[in-house]
């Protein structure tokens, strides 16, 4: 895939940041700005606009808040619109603390994250400025969870009269941030969500920024279509096995499931894993037929030539892999429950399409958000902590590091007596 059709493959990319920064607000100006929205949505807007009215681009996005306050559980919200140049995937993740895991699932696939500061929440009078906690841990999520690309939209500047020195505080602070938490690849806008500046159009009342508009970016971006996934050795989580066997002649016997890494052709030699047994592919079927080759990504039953004993969670991985199963790992965990973690305990850890029994073993040092220190003495995790910790398996798992492959590298941890999803793990 060349670079030039890399960038304008569909770009999905989150909103991130503190409660009450302009998420929504922007959201809804990106969608109206670039003429997004639905012939009755822009009607309603527009009359308000008629009417003198200041137009709150919130609404658009307030299915979830009308959740929230019913009590209903909430997930993470996706909005779709295209420009000329691209299209878009935004997940609306909210910036409340309680949410944090509805940020991390929708981080989890975005190639880039708008982390929006409202500057008008800061306290510019301080001998050194500082963010919000929540601006700190979500900014130490999308580090761990490997987004490739961070925009901070620098929101309400309307609000300091688009004040340049205050701008380039929050900058370098943010900088700072990034620096500490290993971050690169930061990009800044000065913006007003609520009256539009920089989000779609050049503002004229900020003549000193001299660079694109937040939606410019985003449209240039490369998103994160990892093409060095399919230059990796070949990692395929069995789905599914299918059997056919009322005719004697032909007992079909079919391994379904999704190309994580790699590529598998007929005739290649596999390995198939944790039981360390070897074949070779004889024939691949993709959802339009046979074909010879498939690739990362491409969902595919493959057919062995031997009858093994295969079953979901195995994983067929290339003869020579140094991909290898493990019943202990180093992982980075973002804590989700209301209940500590309880190192006595047993979890289930879900791996792919395999499902084991887990405990953490011992935890190695928890963040602390708000100083960006490690706590090295923690005994547990509570809610929205992230830490380093090491998990023991009760069967081995056929797992990379996160860093090399997202998809073979995470894993949830369930609590097996309310089958609620109390962490999300990034194996080191």
């Amino acid at each position: 895939m060349s670079q030039t059709l890399n960038q304008h493959a569909p770009l999905r990319f989150i909103t991130a940041g503190s409660v009450d920064d302009g998420k929504s607000t922007l959201i809804g100006r990106l969608l109206y700005d670039s003429k997004a929205l639905l012939s009755d949505q822009l009607l309603s807007l527009d009359k308000s606009k008629n009417k003198g009215e200041v137009i709150d681009f919130s609404i658009l996005t307030d299915g979830l808040e009308a959740e929230r306050e019913q009590g209903i559980t909430i997930d993470v919200a996706y909005r779709y619109f295209s420009t000329a140049k691209r299209k878009f995937i935004i997940a609306d993740t909210p910036g409340h603390e309680q949410y944090t895991r509805n940020m991390v699932t929708g981080a989890s696939t975005a190639s880039a994250a708008v982390v929006l500061i409202d500057a008008s929440q800061l306290d510019f009078s301080q001998p050194e400025l500082q963010l919000l906690p929540q601006t700190k841990r979500h900014s130490a999520i999308l580090k761990h969870l490997g987004t490739p690309h961070i925009l901070v939209a620098i929101n309400k500047m309307d609000l300091l009269n688009f004040d340049q020195t205050k701008f380039h505080a929050i900058q370098q602070t943010y900088l700072k941030l990034s620096q500490q938490l290993g971050i690169s690849n930061v990009q800044f806008v000065p913006v007003s969500a609520l009256q539009g500046d920089n989000i779609v159009h050049q503002s004229e009342r900020t003549p000193w920024y001299q660079g694109d508009t937040l939606l410019s970016i985003l449209e240039n971006l490369p998103s994160n279509e990892n093409i060095s996934i399919a230059k990796q050795d070949f990692h395929f989580p069995v789905q599914l096995v299918i059997r056919l066997d009322q005719d004697k002649a032909d007992d079909f016997r079919g391994y379904q499931g999704r190309i994580e890494a790699g590529s598998i052709a007929t005739g290649d030699n596999v390995r198939i894993e944790p039981n360390g047994y070897h074949s070779k592919v004889v024939e691949i079927i993709s959802p339009n037929g046979i074909v010879q080759q498939a690739i990362a990504g491409e969902q595919v039953t493959l057919r062995l030539a031997d009858d093994i004993d295969i079953s979901r969670g195995d994983s067929f991985v290339a003869e020579h892999s140094t991909i290898t199963p493990t019943k202990n790992a180093t992982a980075t965990l973002c804590w989700f429950d209301q209940r500590p973690l309880n190192l006595a305990r047993k979890y289930l850890l879900k791996h792919c399409t395999q499902t084991v029994f887990a405990k953490i073993s011992g935890i190695d040092h928890v963040l602390d958000v708000k100083t960006l220190s490690k706590s090295n003495e923690a005994e547990t995790l509570t809610l929205n902590d992230i830490g380093e910790v090491h998990v023991s398996l009760q069967k081995p798992i056929t797992a990379t590091s996160y860093a090399q492959n997202q998809a073979t590298g995470a894993f949830i941890l369930i609590d097996e007596a309310t089958y609620h999803t109390v962490a999300a793990g990034m194996i080191l």
